[in-house]
């Protein structure tokens, strides 16, 4: 059996653990002096190239989004990975257990002279169509995350990207009328192959652009409303529109109070 390919961000610098590892277990005794701190989020800055419909390159796009330090990033993508997967379980697996089965009031047949085994009802569990022995009941898989971790987990995995990331301008007055002919060559133009996993990150998705990409199995047209972790991670590029860039700045970057704060504490540390 053929097995699935690993999520392919994973194996960014940003998730790999570092090579001088403390092998000495003295951390793990009682230090009572030992003052904790949390480790706050940094800063990352990139800047990537836009290019055209005709995938020429036109200029240049800044990406400055907050990134878990790379002790923790890995851990931080984990826990919103799982989160989010859990979160989509409907939990709507049910079976009917011996006394919710229909039928079996009566027993099939006298309790002895028959040199059959015992039975007192043909809905016992241990016959078809009989009840289900700790079968699943409906349940509530949801778990709770904190905004801002699951927003710091999606910049990070954006972050980890930074080097199959192409910044595109919008394209939706392109598509006069749904085309996939027309959408995988604007790939090749962009330097794309349409057979490996890409992720499209757009302000607005008009509906001749969906039409259009809808049949290219390796493709994902994502909105703001519609950004989620695992899309991101199972991506090989990532291609965002230059409105999409402004979006991320806004939404998952560091404003300059934060910095600052970040200068001070650093200052008293």
């Amino acid at each position: 059996m053929k097995m699935a390919s690993p999520i392919s961000f994973f194996s960014s610098s940003i998730f790999m653990p570092t090579s001088n590892t403390n092998t000495n277990l003295h951390f793990l005794k009682a230090q009572p002096h030992l003052r904790l701190r949390a480790t706050a989020a940094r800063a990352q800055l990139a800047t990537l190239p836009v290019l055209s419909f005709e995938g020429t390159q036109v200029g240049s796009a800044t990406l400055n989004l907050k990134s878990a330090p790379p002790d923790t990033a890995r851990a931080v993508v984990h826990r919103g990975l799982t989160t989010d997967l859990t979160n989509s379980r409907r939990g709507t697996a049910s079976t009917l257990t011996r006394a919710e089965v229909r039928g079996g009031g009566i027993k099939p047949y006298p309790q002895k002279k028959t040199g059959r085994a015992r039975r007192g009802s043909i809905r016992t569990p241990l016959r078809p169509g009989g009840g289900v022995i700790f079968g699943p009941k409906p349940k509530d898989w949801s778990v709770k995350i904190n905004k801002k971790e699951k927003r710091l987990a999606i910049s990070t995995a954006i972050s980890s990207a930074f080097e199959s990331t192409v910044v595109v301008e919008d394209f939706d007055d392109k598509f006069d009328k749904p085309k996939t002919k027309a959408f995988v060559e604007m790939l090749k133009r962009l330097g794309l192959d349409p057979k490996k996993k890409s992720l499209f990150l757009m302000t607005q998705l008009s509906d001749n652009v969906k039409l259009s990409s809808r049949n290219i199995g390796t493709l994902k047209m994502l909105t703001p409303r519609t950004l989620n972790l695992f899309d991101i991670l199972d991506a090989e590029t990532l291609i965002l529109t230059k409105g999409a860039v402004e979006f991320l700045n806004e939404r998952y970057g560091i404003i300059e109070s934060e910095e600052e704060d970040e200068f001070e504490d650093a200052g008293e540390a």
